[in-house]
């Protein structure tokens, strides 16, 4: 936007430093508003998908899973990166189905969430799920993790204690806060088909 003009830095050259299975590392030189010469170095990603899945006993889905570069097990809602080309409901429709087992008849879209916007081009995609089924969850080989069902009330406690920690979790209970107080609102839509391209592409992934 042209109001933002004053502030936006303007790329003079870019480099590849790092590229690996999953992330890649830029590095840019970039003139700043000011008119001085500075570098970038940040972190390129895929984009990804989280859900706050919605029992009808008004539950929450949760995982828990080692994340290894904090060396602990975090309590999250689940989440998965984008394939090349998906949509991103598509991945949240599958991320659930397959780390889960659940199913979900409706699907809202809340918003993006950048959730490390300083050294990283990261976006994560925030979904709700309801009219959820039980059904047989399909990990991805080497991918561990144990289902929980909590209340609202037992994952706001954990957060008012300094013990949810992660920025997705915390951010799709902020926005479920506001939904039961009817602040914010969201579309609910049907669930999307997934085709059989969309599930071939990420087992290829």
């Amino acid at each position: 936007m042209a109001e933002d003009d004053h502030l936006r830095e303007h790329r003079l050259h870019s480099e590849r430093v790092f590229e690996g299975n999953f992330l890649k590392v830029q590095r840019d030189q970039v003139r700043l508003p000011g008119g001085h010469e500075t570098g970038r170095e940040y972190i390129c990603h895929p984009g990804a998908s989280v859900v706050v899945p919605i029992l009808d006993d008004g539950r929450l889905v949760l995982e828990r899973q080692f994340r290894y570069p904090l060396q602990r097990v975090i309590l999250e809602f689940p989440a998965g990166k984008i394939d090349p080309g998906e949509p991103p409901l598509h991945t949240a429709v599958r991320e659930l189905t397959e780390e889960t087992g659940y199913c979900a008849d409706e699907w809202a879209y809340a918003g993006p969430i950048h959730n490390a916007a300083a050294y990283s081009d990261e976006v994560i995609h925030l979904f709700f799920a309801r009219g959820l089924h039980e059904g047989d969850a399909s990990l991805d080989h080497g991918e561990h993790l144990d289902v929980v069902l909590m209340t609202e009330d037992e994952l706001d406690a954990l957060a008012a204690r300094g013990e949810l920690s992660d920025a997705k979790t915390l951010i799709g209970l902020l926005w479920l806060n506001k939904l039961r107080q009817k602040l914010w609102s969201l579309d609910w839509q049907p669930a999307p088909k997934l085709s059989d391209d969309d599930n071939s592409a990420h087992e290829g992934a």
